[in-house]
C-alpha cells in the first residue's frame, strides 16, 4: 500500500486525462488502522445478518432500496423524498416528474439487477444492463445507455478546460473495464472483499465509463458486489446515506487517491461508512421490532375494528404512502369503514395525513417511514 501509484496522466493535446494503474495485482494491506477498521465492519455485518432473520425482510429490502434510490439520486442533484418516491406519477407535481422518473429507475435497476445476479457474475455484462434500465427515458437517455463511452468526458468545470478532473480517454475503458471485471472474481487474489469493493468503486469511479449516471451506478455496484459474493444473504446494506452526509469527505477522498496517490484514506474512509451504515441497520431492526409491538397494544383499543385495522397495517408496512380508495381496493370494505378506520389510525398517531387536502387525501404510515428518515 505504500508503495501504491494510482495512475498517469497522459497527455491529450489540449488537456491532460487521468488513466488510472490496473487494479488486478497483489496487495499488501500493512495500515493497522485499516486492519482494524476492517474487523469492526465484518463484525457488524454478521449483527446485521442475524438481525435480518426477525424481521419480513422483503419489506425491509423494499423501502431500503426506496431510501437508497433517493439519497444516491440526491447526490447527483435529483429533490425526490421517499415520500413522493411511493406515490403515483400522477401525484407528483409536473417539475418534479422528471426527478421521480429517475428514482423509479434506480429502484428499477437495483431489483433487476439483484435478480440478474442468480445468472449473471458480477460482471460488465451485469453493470451495462444496470447502466440501461437506470437512463431509461430519463435525462441522459441519448448517452448511450447500456454503453461505454465512445468520447472524453469531464468532472466539475462548465467546460473541459476547466475540469476538476478528466477521466481515460474512452479508448482506454475496455481493458480498464476489464480489470476491474478480473479483480472482482479472480479467485486467487485474497484481498478481504469489503477492501476489494472500496478499491473497485474508487476505480470505477476514476475510469467514469459511461457518459452520464456513472456516479449511482458505482454506488449501486457495492451492494451488487457484497451480494454477489454471499457477504450479504439479501440486499440490505447501502452506503448512499453516509456519502450524501459526507458528500464532501467522500469526492475529496477519491480525488486524493488521484492526486496523492493516498487509498488508505479512501479505504478508512470507506470501512467508516460500512460500520456506522450497518449499525444504523441494527438500530432500524431494533425500531422496527418494538414498533410492530407498540401497534398490536394500540390496535386492541379498537376492539370490533381491530382486525381490519390489523390488514390495514400489513397493506401500510408494503405501501407506507396511501389513499382512502386503495384501503378501499384493499380490504374490500365500503368507503365510510375505511375513513372510520384512517381517523382512528390517526387519533392512535400510527398514521398522519400530509397533503392538508379536504379531498384526495394522501396518508403516510409515518412512524414506520421515520424509522428509515436519514439523519440530517
Amino acid at each position: 500500500m505504500q508503495n501504491f501509484k494510482a495512475g498517469t496522466y497522459i497527455n491529450q493535446g489540449t488537456y491532460k486525462a487521468f488513466v488510472p494503474n490496473s487494479i488486478n495485482k497483489d496487495w499488501l494491506i500493512s495500515d493497522m488502522q485499516i486492519i482494524h477498521l476492517l474487523s469492526q465492519a465484518d463484525r457488524e455485518l454478521g449483527r446485521l445478518d442475524m438481525f435480518s432473520e426477525y424481521v419480513d425482510i422483503e419489506l425491509y429490502i423494499r423501502m431500503h432500496i426506496i431510501k437508497e434510490a433517493t439519497q444516491s439520486s440526491k447526490i447527483e442533484g435529483t429533490q425526490t423524498n421517499m415520500e413522493e418516491a411511493f406515490m403515483p406519477k400522477e401525484d407528483i407535481k409536473a417539475e418534479k416528474r422528471d426527478d421521480w422518473e429517475e428514482v423509479q429507475n434506480y429502484i428499477e435497476a437495483m431489483n433487476e439487477a439483484v435478480r440478474q445476479l442468480h445468472r449473471l457474475p458480477f460482471s460488465n455484462r451485469l453493470i451495462k444492463l444496470t447502466h440501461k434500465i437506470l437512463l431509461k427515458g430519463v435525462r441522459g437517455k441519448h448517452k448511450l445507455p447500456g454503453e461505454f463511452r465512445t468520447s472524453q468526458n469531464w468532472i466539475g468545470g462548465a467546460s473541459i478546460a476547466d475540469a476538476v478532473f478528466i477521466p481515460p480517454p474512452h479508448t482506454a475503458i475496455a481493458n480498464l473495464m476489464s480489470d476491474i471485471e478480473k479483480f472482482a472474481n479472480s479467485l486467487d487474489n485474497k484481498l478481504p472483499d469489503l477492501l476489494k469493493i472500496a478499491i473497485i468503486h474508487y476505480q470505477f469511479e476514476t475510469i467514469h465509463p459511461f457518459l452520464d449516471g456513472n456516479g449511482r451506478v458505482g454506488r449501486l455496484m457495492i451492494t451488487l458486489y457484497l451480494v454477489n459474493k454471499g457477504i450479504l444473504k439479501q440486499p440490505f446494506l447501502y452506503l448512499s446515506d453516509f456519502f450524501e452526509k459526507h458528500r464532501t469527505l467522500y469526492y475529496d477522498n477519491l480525488m486524493r487517491v488521484r492526486t496523492h496517490n493516498n487509498l488508505a484514506q479512501w479505504l478508512k474512509f470507506f470501512l467508516t461508512g460500512i460500520i456506522q451504515t450497518t449499525k444504523k441497520g441494527v438500530e432500524t431492526f431494533n425500531g422496527i421490532l418494538q414498533l410492530q409491538k407498540e401497534i398490536a397494544i394500540k390496535l386492541k383499543t379498537l376492539k370490533s375494528r381491530e382486525g381490519n385495522a390489523r390488514r390495514l397495517i400489513d397493506f401500510a408496512y408494503k405501501q407506507p404512502v396511501f389513499n382512502a380508495k386503495a384501503i378501499e381496493n384493499e380490504l374490500q370494505i365500503s368507503g365510510a369503514s375505511v375513513y372510520k378506520l384512517l381517523r382512528d389510525l390517526e387519533r392512535l398517531e400510527i398514521i398522519t395525513e400530509f397533503t392538508g387536502a379536504k379531498r384526495g387525501k394522501i396518508f403516510i404510515f409515518k412512524t414506520y417511514m421515520d424509522l428509515f428518515r436519514s439523519d440530517d
